[in-house]
């Protein structure tokens, strides 16, 4: 019996102002659109167990997601809203595996969901699309938990086609007891206010003027917790500016509005000053809407801004007042925090998190992040959280004895497919590639060496490039090689910056004497190739004071780190890029593949290909770094070692152990088995092709782990099946014969055996993954595949629940090649939804 576990979950987060939410309800949870999916995330997590849940069900990347709570139900409710121009609402639930189902779809929308907004203890949540409508819903929950959705009011914006707009943002609030308003904005420089009507429609009350930019943020927040507060409005844009608006019961102006009209004031109270805009609440009663300050300080636009109140300590008896903060996110990489001067009133910054301007827009890899994206308030107000251009996200607390912000860990992820995994050879880390132009490298944090607890983080990004990365191949513990869309391979050798990271936290023991490794890598500017660097230079920034300009620290040498924790955004983006230790040219086309040897003496590589010539498979062996030809055209280098293939070969795999065989499989339909010529040890020679192994091309390839003289591999494809075949030797003849065919319910996109042969039975475990995100286990008895038995029968099946797999094509699996550890096998998977995923396999 297998039982499974989610050990490890990376998932970037989108790059949309909305498309994240912290729970401040309780749950301490965090969640994120995170491609099509969307992900959990408690912050605060005492353990670090980074992102626990990816929820799927959106069919395009998500743009919006908000917690809701209901005037009687308790339970934690989401509200997201997608590209694919539905809202979904997901509610908890303790029948599935990760906590959460989903309960509705409503798809009133023609186009994209842009904005949400909920008020709590409300059933009225409002939306706005990329269809210029607003529409207004009520969410009504029963007592048998199921939900009942209403579409109350449908506001169309291009009813007047000279204000037209699409709606990037809202915020709903309560203006009365018996009056609910919200605020819209988009593509226009101005505010629309909705207010309702005794009827209950919302109708448009006024229109507030003064930005000179389309309008990224807006949200509401009272003065204090009485309702019968004024009501305060925070609108954020990409002019750069912050602008602050008041809500106030009556006909007579608030204090700060009038005092601008004093003639003492002169030029400034005028400038200051705003038209006055006049509103009813449901019952008649007046209200003025009033500019209230404008915040000066952000370089660039500016995507989020967030309320809080919060409660501050006062002087002698020891009493607490309530302190407005507003939380501002800019895409000049800061986190500014505004509050009120308690003496004049005026808002000034009193915090700023982020990067210093020096270092901004260097290069894509060592520079600027490309700003942040969304800023969040922790429920209790003592952190605060940001998500940046790379898709990982930066947390700070607050730590009032000491009067600062310090940073810590939080997650990352890729943001686009994830298309290859590889472990290094002794299992202590795991490095993924990406479709987001990153290699990135994961390994477990062991805070306590006396303590099993540990938790998977990112320890550093080799590879930072210009290109969508498709493959890659570790050699040793130190050195790994990628493809990219390039047309060539770079190999990469680790830093002892980062090898030392590894030791002091995850426990691994470094490989050779760390003097020998290179210090550290940058990218100069304008460059794809890391470059390594000596930190025995790194003192001349210290001597001159700091870099002139962002080019010129771009190019300085990085200091070793001294961490005692995973490294940060920041450190992962400029800090611990790997240098590059050697090119390899030959191909024509992208590079599609990569295969090593188990002791890394060669590798093999394919490209993209629709001819016998660039379908060919080359060698390159990692002495000298040239080109492996066969016997009769050495003279020739630059001719590719071996033919067979007439379309792109879409895998490649050395044997177990000597790695005697190579298998490659393609497009053709057609897999070939390739032996190592005795006479030339360097080479390879064509074994057996098998022409129409299936009926729809090959997309597969895995050997068996070699025991007992067992030599069986699988090949899957298209044609929803895995076939076994074992090798065989008669009367001198090298022949294959197919024992098994295991059936699959959607085309298979990635195949492999655990090298571990597992249970009392002995079993030789499989896994696959299929075009759906799907992934299965199968366990076949290593002696009827020793005994080369025809039709032989799988001993256990497992399929990993829908909650926990992908929701999209599995591009990679991957077993850690080391023995069980604490009961279990741990299996990687990459797949197109963009994240990382590390099972654990027990019996």
């Amino acid at each position: 019996m297998m039982e499974t576990t989610t050990n490890f979950i990376a998932a970037g987060g989108n790059r949309n102002p909305s498309a994240a939410d912290w729970d401040p309800h309780g749950s301490g949870l965090l969640a994120y659109g995170a491609g099509n999916n969307l992900a959990l995330w408690n912050p605060l997590d005492i353990h670090y167990r980074g992102c626990t849940a990816l929820l799927s069900g959106h069919t395009k990347p998500i743009n919006v997601v908000k917690f809701f709570r209901g005037s009687r139900d308790q339970r934690t409710i989401l509200l997201t809203g997608g590209a694919d121009s539905s809202i979904r609402i997901w509610a908890s639930s303790d029948s599935s595996a990760n906590g959460f189902q989903q309960k509705d779809v409503l798809a009133a929308h023609s186009a994209s969901i842009n904005c949400i907004a909920t008020l709590p203890d409300s059933d009225v949540f409002i939306s706005g699309a990329a269809d210029a409508t607003i529409k207004v819903w009520r969410l009504a929950t029963s007592a048998d938990e199921s939900f009942q959705t209403t579409l109350l009011q449908t506001i169309d914006l291009r009813k007047k086609p000279k204000t037209a707009y699409f709606p990037l943002s809202i915020s709903l609030a309560r203006l009365s007891t018996s009056t609910l308003v919200f605020a819209s904005a988009g593509t226009k420089n101005y505010i629309q206010i909705y207010a309702q009507d005794s009827n209950g429609n919302f109708i448009n009350a006024a229109t507030l003027k003064g930005h000179e930019d389309w309008i990224r943020s807006l949200n509401f927040t009272h003065e204090n917790p009485s309702v019968a507060s004024d009501l305060l409005l925070a609108s954020a844009s990409q002019d750069k500016f912050i602008r602050l608006w008041r809500f106030h019961a009556g006909e007579t102006l608030p204090e700060v509005s009038r005092a601008a009209d004093n003639p003492a004031l002169g030029a400034l109270g005028k400038s200051l000053h705003n038209k006055a805009h006049r509103i009813d609440d449901a019952d008649g009663a007046p209200y003025t809407i009033t500019f209230e300050a404008l915040l000066v300080g952000h370089e660039d636009w500016i995507y989020s801004a967030q309320w809080r109140l919060s409660q501050a300590p006062t002087s002698e008896n020891g009493a607490s007042t309530q302190t407005l903060q507003l939380l501002t996110a800019s895409a000049d990489n800061s986190l500014a925090i505004w509050s009120p001067d308690p003496l004049s009133g005026i808002w000034v910054s009193t915090a700023r998190l982020g990067e210093i301007s020096a270092i901004k827009g260097a290069t894509t890899a060592t520079g600027s992040t490309g700003g942040f994206w969304i800023g969040l308030w922790s429920p209790d107000g003592s952190s605060v959280t940001s998500l940046g251009r790379t898709g990982s996200w930066r947390l700070w607390s607050y730590h009032a004895e000491e009067d600062r912000w310090t940073p810590r860990v939080a997650v990352s992820g890729h943001v686009r497919a994830v298309k290859d995994l590889s472990w290094s050879p002794d299992g202590s880390y795991l490095l993924s590639t990406s479709s987001d132009q990153t290699t990135r490298q994961w390994a477990q944090w062991k805070r306590d060496r006396g303590n099993p607890l540990a938790s998977y983080h990112e320890f550093s990004r080799p590879q930072i490039h210009g290109y969508d990365l498709n493959c890659l191949a570790t050699l040793s513990p130190l050195r790994f090689l990628s493809g990219a869309d390039e047309k060539l391979l770079r190999v990469f050798d680790q830093p002892a910056s980062v090898a030392e990271l590894l030791e002091n936290l995850c426990g691994v023991t470094p490989q050779g004497e760390k003097s020998a490794l290179p210090d550290a890598a940058n990218i100069p500017v304008l460059g794809l190739s890391n470059k390594a660097i000596d930190n025995t230079a790194g003192d001349a920034e210290a001597e001159n004071g700091g870099a002139e300009s962002a080019e010129e620290l771009a190019e300085k040498p990085t200091k070793g780190l001294s961490l005692t924790h995973p490294p940060l955004e920041e450190h992962l983006s400029r800090h611990l890029l790997w240098p590059e230790h050697e090119k390899l040219y030959g191909h024509g086309y992208e590079i599609n593949c990569v295969a090593a040897t188990h002791d890394g003496a060669l590798v093999a590589t394919s490209c993209r290909a629709t001819s016998v010539d660039h379908a060919a498979i080359r060698l390159y062996e990692t002495a000298t770094w040239r080109q492996v030809a066969q016997k009769e055209l050495s003279k020739t280098t630059s001719e590719p070692t071996m033919k067979l293939h007439s379309l792109t070969v879409t895998g490649l795999e050395f044997s177990p152990g000597d790695s005697r065989y190579l298998l490659s499989v393609g497009r053709d339909r057609v897999f070939g088995l390739w032996e190592r010529d005795e006479d030339e040890s360097k080479g390879y020679k064509l074994l057996h092709s098998q022409d129409k192994a299936h009926s729809r091309m090959l997309l597969g390839v895995s050997w068996a782990p070699l025991v007992e003289d067992n030599k069986v591999f699988a090949t899957a494809g298209r044609d929803l099946k895995i076939k076994l075949w074992r090798l065989a030797e008669t009367d001198g003849k090298t022949a294959t014969s197919n024992i098994a065919t295991v059936p699959a319910t959607a085309p298979v996109t990635a195949l492999s055996f655990c090298p571990v042969v597992t249970g009392s039975e002995k079993q030789v475990l499989m896994a696959y993954g299929t075009e759906k995100g799907a992934i299965s286990l199968v366990g076949f008895s290593l002696e009827a595949l020793s005994k080369g038995e025809i039709d032989v029968r799988p001993l256990s099946t497992e399929i990993l629940a829908d909650d926990v797999v992908p929701s999209d094509a599995i591009t990679s699996l991957a077993w850690r090649p080391t023995s069980i550890v604490d009961g279990q096998l741990e299996l990687a998977v990459s797949s197109d939804d963009g994240s990382v995923r590390i099972f654990g396999v027990s019996f």
